[in-house]
């Protein structure tokens, strides 16, 4: 086993991860980001998944850096393909056409767009990133994280990195399992928190929210591209969650905010694969789109599918044994595979046929031979025992209203960014009855506090994704894109600051004088965005 010493080492390369690693090295520390798949970048490359972004993000609510990395996607393609006048020319191109973003692309592209955000600094090894490795334990002394011991998935060796500050940027909150950091998973009893979507009685850990594996796929309706036909696919045709209104291999799911059942089928309009823009599943993730590019180059648009029918929901990943978690992963890949085949060979046409045998796979764009994502989309991580919090009544709509207390979200004096989605979890594992469904409820646009950042006990890890101070409930809205950035960033620029002028995160936090001096780092420096005019501050969402 070899050692290595840095100032700070971030686990996990999503874009917690990048944002923190970019943010250290920005104020001049050395870094280790380590990743343990070949692409760094998380939800929008090894993941697959379009980012989740706000209806003001062109104007505000993103920090400098995540600006850039936008900016970097949408210049890849007016540098790279041949792209139409009029998209050439659009001030904010959507590459993929799709409805979920502003700036849908495909993962290889914004895999590309990281690696430009992070050159400068690997040039001459200030940030040093291990791609394929994984944290396999961690050393304490008392309340500090010494060191982390990292395995490539590679090749089998270990590594163990030591640092002054060490970050957990991974999927699943990973660090704080291995350095018995004090941490909650799956659903909060309302007992605990007083939320008023929180379930009734004791608390759930294993009621988390459905995780997916993604794939993407082009369409040619005058060939076949049909897989092989999954093992377990009988399984999954006919498999029918207790929330839902028939088998989950069908057109039809549940709106996420009514629970009514609704019908959406692939295509609304035989054009819909050659950039015709329709209300229809193969639009809204879409990441490629032919009518971007001059006519007769492409004969396809790639959609992304990130849907409810792939939503794995039979078994969560943390809070169990590692056997047990390896088996859900394994079971979601075949499940997503069996939508793919379903489509392929049953899933009922416009026409009046069945099968789309047309839809081929498209692994190229996502890193992979079998059309799958690298990893999957994780939507809920293990979460820090925090100093401070976030719950459902500092920005839920009704929450607040039922508390009576005022319009607009919860204002945090020691905010270190900002967020703004619905508070929208997805259908979750649940309990001993089985899987329950949506919760999709207004909120207001949000701040990030520190203390949200801060564990309760542990000195020198601090949480860079999914995992901070918020709850079951409020993970819904503090686990998209944007947010998951700001987070990252601000955790990276925290323990860069700290090194800088010789204190701790919590003596940052809890001194007036030094929490405004750190503010001012941010937005200084960074390009931070600490508060919503009040305008959006109060507007639901």
């Amino acid at each position: 086993m070899t050692a290595q010493e840095t100032d700070v080492l971030v686990v996990g390369g999503g874009l917690g991860g990048v944002a923190a690693a970019v943010a250290a090295a920005r104020l001049g520390r050395r870094v280790v980001l380590t990743e343990e798949s070949p692409w760094l970048g998380g939800q929008i490359t090894a993941q697959g998944v379009p980012p989740d972004e706000h209806p003001w993000i062109e104007e505000q609510g993103a920090t400098r850096s995540y600006r850039r990395l936008r900016e970097n996607i949408r210049a890849f393609y007016r540098r790279n393909y041949d792209l139409a006048a009029d998209a050439r020319t659009a001030p904010l191109l959507n590459p993929g056409g799709g409805a979920v973003s502003a700036v849908c692309h495909e993962p290889r592209v914004g895999f590309a767009a990281i690696e430009e955000l992070l050159a400068p600094y690997r040039a001459d090894a200030q940030v040093t990133v291990l791609e394929q490795y994984e944290p396999v334990a961690a050393q304490t002394d008392g309340d500090r994280v010494s060191s982390v011991t990292l395995r490539s998935r590679a090749t089998g060796a270990e590594l163990t990195v030591s640092a002054p500050y060490i970050l957990d940027a991974t999927e699943l909150g990973d660090l704080l399992e291995l350095a018995g950091v004090e941490h909650v998973t799956g659903a909060e009893s309302r007992n605990e928190t007083g939320e008023l979507h929180a379930p009734d009685g004791p608390a759930r850990p294993l009621d988390q929210q459905s995780f997916t594996w993604c794939f993407a796929m082009d369409y040619h309706p005058d060939a076949d591209y049909t897989i092989d036909r999954p093992a377990d696919y009988a399984f999954w045709r006919d498999y029918q969650p207790n929330c839902w209104p028939g088998p989950l291999l069908s057109w039809q799911d549940v709106h996420p905010r009514t629970l009514a059942p609704r019908h959406q089928g692939l295509f609304a309009h035989p054009d819909s694969s050659r950039g015709r823009a329709a209300p229809d599943r193969w639009n809204y993730r879409r990441i490629f789109s032919v009518a971007h590019h001059v006519p007769g180059r492409y004969k396809s648009d790639i959609t992304l599918v990130n849907w409810p029918q792939v939503d794995y929901m039979a078994g969560p990943l943390t809070g169990v044994d590692e056997e047990t978690g390896q088996r859900h992963l394994e079971a979601s890949r075949r499940h997503s595979l069996s939508f793919l085949y379903w489509m392929q060979t049953e899933a009922p046409r416009l026409d009046g046929g069945t099968g789309y045998r047309g839809l081929r796979p498209r692994g190229d764009v996502l890193g992979t031979t079998d059309g799958l994502a690298l990893r999957p989309y994780i939507r809920e991580a293990r979460r820090i025992r925090a100093e401070f919090t976030v719950l459902e009544q500092h920005v839920g709509v009704e929450a607040r209203e039922k508390a009576g207390l005022p319009a607009g979200s919860e204002i945090f004096p020691d905010s270190v960014g900002v967020g703004s989605y619905r508070i929208d979890l997805h259908p979750s594992t649940g309990g001993p009855d089985g899987p329950n469904s949506y919760i999709d409820i207004a909120d207001y646009p949000f701040q990030v506090p520190l203390g949200a950042l801060i564990p309760q006990r542990v000195e020198n890890l601090l949480p860079a994704n999914k995992n901070i101070g918020t709850t079951h409930i409020t993970n819904g809205c503090y686990r998209l894109h944007p947010v998951e950035w700001n987070i990252g960033e601000a955790a990276g620029a925290l323990a860069a600051h700290c090194l800088n002028i010789g204190t701790t995160p919590r003596a940052v936090r809890n001194d007036p004088a030094r929490l405004a001096e750190f503010q001012q780092v941010l937005t200084r420096a960074l390009g931070f965005q600490l508060g919503w005019p009040e305008r959006i501050r109060t507007a639901e969402q």
